[in-house]
């Protein structure tokens, strides 16, 4: 039998983590592979940033709101409020600040006798800065903080390896031009910091000021989504973190904050729907083929629940794997999972061909090879849940099959 095609969802992560792996281990012989790449600043963004963005935001938040600074047996804390502020407003303004420094990149190439190219400086920001948001990881112990340094001061050397390659700086000129782009990464970003502040929400407590009551604690809404932050719910179970660390209950302490991360990401307090109910839904057969495998989950990650069953419907070549995921009450996290409903595409090459658009109110995407040889469709329903297909055949075949899929059930599940 043909091996099962991965879903566009774990296709995607997968690609990242090679990627990421690629150019922190790799740099010499991945920055032509980049260079040679065809890839537009969105679906970077779309594939690759927003992913990358988010681990100095939310390792961030969790060590300097959920862990604290400690000195002399003294815990501070920053306030739920501005930690959460702090965490949203900082990933928009790293997404942009990438972007910035591209155009700032690209118009210096000509000073250092390379060459003036907005996507190339995009790819060279971009993969470039992937140790130094790697390294966000070590804010989750501000103990460690010092060592994101190091990994910033690796995303240096990385973006020298990568100048010559593409912005075809000679290699006599691009210790001077890395040094000018660091030098306008600082002013840009002390203009950034600035800003964040202004962004801040006014009543949020200081340093070490108070935590918790009417005046600590305030609604965040997403921009473009409708996911709303409530800090009272990470206030209080940041509280009951506290109290459990304080009676040495490792496993009670580790439950809150699992609850006040599901919080600071949008979280509702609920269940996903049961993976057993989404098994129900999946049907026997599928276009004539019958189901040869099931796989159902449900698992949890920090306090948060995700429910999914995926199978597989085959009958001699041909092969239809279908993926139900619900994750439930971490709204931020399905938006992440389904990160290409952010924004229409339609993308054509000589091979292959990517759309994404909404009809009747929900969102499709589908990628497939023009020779037929390999499809896969998704859709966002309603609901929250995510529909993922693919198989060894040509679209218009795919779409026929997911005909006998029960859409209207599956968007009609609550939780």
């Amino acid at each position: 039998m043909t091996p099962a095609a991965s879903s566009p969802g774990s296709a995607a992560a997968l690609g990242m983590l090679e990627r990421a792996q690629a150019i922190l281990l790799r740099p010499g012989t991945t920055w032509p592979v980049i260079a040679s790449e065809d890839d537009s600043t969105a679906r970077i963004y779309k594939t690759y940033l927003i992913y990358l963005a988010a681990i100095p935001a939310v390792s961030g938040f969790i060590g300097q709101s959920l862990v604290g600074v400690g000195a002399f047996g003294v815990t501070v804390r920053v306030p739920i409020v501005q930690g959460l502020a702090g965490m949203a407003v900082g990933y928009a303004l790293t997404l942009a600040l990438v972007y910035g420094m591209a155009l700032v990149a690209s118009a210096l190439a000509p000073r250092f006798q390379g060459q003036a190219h907005v996507p190339s400086a995009f790819k060279l920001l971009a993969y470039g800065a992937t140790a130094g948001m790697a390294g966000g990881v070590f804010s989750l112990l501000p103990s460690l903080a010092m060592l994101g340094l190091v990994a910033a001061l690796y995303s240096v050397y990385l973006i020298y390896q990568g100048a010559s390659v593409l912005m075809r700086v000679p290699p006599e000129k691009a210790v001077g031009y890395t040094a000018a782009l660091v030098g306008c990464a600082v002013l840009l970003g002390m203009v950034v910091g600035a800003a964040s502040a202004l962004l801040m929400p006014r009543g949020a407590a200081g340093l070490g000021g108070p935590v918790g009551g009417e005046g600590g604690n305030a609604k965040i809404s997403v921009p473009g989504t409708k996911i709303v932050i409530d800090s009272a719910k990470a206030e209080a179970a940041s509280r009951r973190m506290e109290q459990a660390q304080a009676r040495g209950n490792a496993q009670e302490a580790g439950k809150a904050m699992g609850e006040a991360l599901s919080a600071a990401l949008g979280g509702q307090g609920g269940d996903p729907i049961p993976a057993d109910t989404l098994k129900g839904l999946m049907p026997a057969t599928l276009a004539g083929m019958p189901r040869t495998s099931v796989d159902v989950r449900t698992e949890g990650m920090a306090g948060m629940q995700f429910s999914s069953v995926t199978a597989q419907f085959s009958e001699g070549e041909r092969m239809i794997e279908v993926r139900m995921l619900d994750i439930g009450a971490v709204p931020m996290l399905a938006m992440g999972m389904a990160s290409w409903s952010r924004s229409m595409v339609d993308r054509e090459t000589a091979e292959e061909v990517e759309r994404v658009y909404k009809k009747d109110g929900v969102f499709h995407k589908e990628e497939y090879r023009k020779d037929g040889s390999q499809s896969s469709f998704a859709m966002l329903l309603s609901n929250g849940v995510l529909l993922e297909s693919n198989g060894h055949m040509p679209m218009p075949d795919l779409k026929a099959a997911l005909q006998g899929m029960p859409l209207e059930p599956l968007a009609a599940l609550k939780r």
